[in-house]
């Protein structure tokens, strides 16, 4: 099981600063990777809640702390492909990829508030295979000399983007419906649960991005199972990631018995931290606390 922690991206308490102590402080503790999430904007009156009513962007932030870091990988939980085109995309993780080292992976996510694709001049319809196309786009400009595509959403004459990345960075599929799981399972290198994913069931979950991996030809052993734990820390309940260290401890183990195979312990969703109006010292000294107590190896 790799363990990962989710550098401050919402609220308060998401400086560069914050994020960089963060970040190198994950580094020198032996954690995995470090991750950030996107939302475009943040609708008046909408009743999501304080995590989203104040968010960095996620690419900008990972290619901040990629100067700043050395070893720990970076990844975004997810970006909502819709938003931009494959190309620009393509352009900007492979820029990302490279000056980083080769230490991105790439969450991508279909969208869900409308307001964001009504800002963005996309529809919200045929998400799914827009999908599909996008990923095969992107995989092509990342490799292919020559690119010519002409399709149901997107259209490129016979064009180059260069330079390549040294190494094409992973792309993992978020998404909780059946069909976007055996998308995951089809044609991602893995697969990421969303921040309010029941726990209790996510083996299920996986094993149908593993039949269609499967049915795909693909080896399912070797997709990787991403789960954003919305950790909370001392907090009385008895949710997963919820409570004491060593109980969170315990359910990060059991999370790998049902297949995960890595966890990020993301603080920004804790409504505490990750708030405009919270106190960002505070903040600060509860998350410092937790990647401690949480780190790789401790018991």
């Amino acid at each position: 099981m790799r363990i990962g922690f989710a550098v401050p991206v919402s609220g308060s308490w998401a400086t560069p600063e914050n994020m960089k102590r963060i970040a190198r402080r994950a580094e020198e503790l032996g954690y995995h990777e470090v991750w950030t999430f996107q939302r475009l904007l943040y609708p008046v009156g909408h009743p999501m809640g304080p995590v989203y009513r104040s968010v960095r962007d996620p690419l900008v932030s990972l290619s901040y702390l990629a100067g700043v870091t050395d070893r720990v990988r970076l990844g975004v939980a997810v970006l909502n492909l819709p938003f931009v085109s494959p190309a620009l995309m393509a352009k900007q993780l492979a820029t990302l990829q490279d000056v980083s080292g080769g230490r991105l992976d790439v969450g991508l996510g279909l969208g869900w508030l409308p307001e964001e694709f009504r800002a963005s001049g996309v529809p919200m319809e045929r998400r799914g295979r827009r999908a599909e196309e996008y990923v095969d786009l992107l995989r092509r400009l990342w490799t292919d000399d020559v690119v010519e595509h002409r399709g149901e959403f997107y259209e490129l004459p016979p064009v180059h983007q260069d330079p390549k990345p040294v190494s094409a960075p992973p792309i993992l599929l978020g998404g909780t419906a059946p069909v976007a799981l055996r998308r995951a399972g089809r044609i991602a290198d893995g697969w990421i649960s969303p921040s309010r994913a029941d726990l209790a069931t996510i083996g299920e979950q996986i094993a149908i991005v593993k039949d269609a991996a499967r049915e795909a030809g693909r080896d399912p052993g070797t997709l990787r199972f991403v789960c954003r734990g919305v950790t909370r820390a001392q907090a009385d309940d008895s949710a997963p990631l919820t409570g004491s260290y060593e109980k969170i401890r315990a359910d990060v183990a059991a999370l790998e018995e049902k297949g995960v195979t890595e966890v990020f312990h993301d603080l920004n969703f804790d409504p505490e931290i990750g708030n405009p109006d919270a106190d960002p010292a505070a903040s600060m000294r509860r998350a410092e606390e937790a990647l401690d107590a949480l780190a790789p190896g401790r018991s």
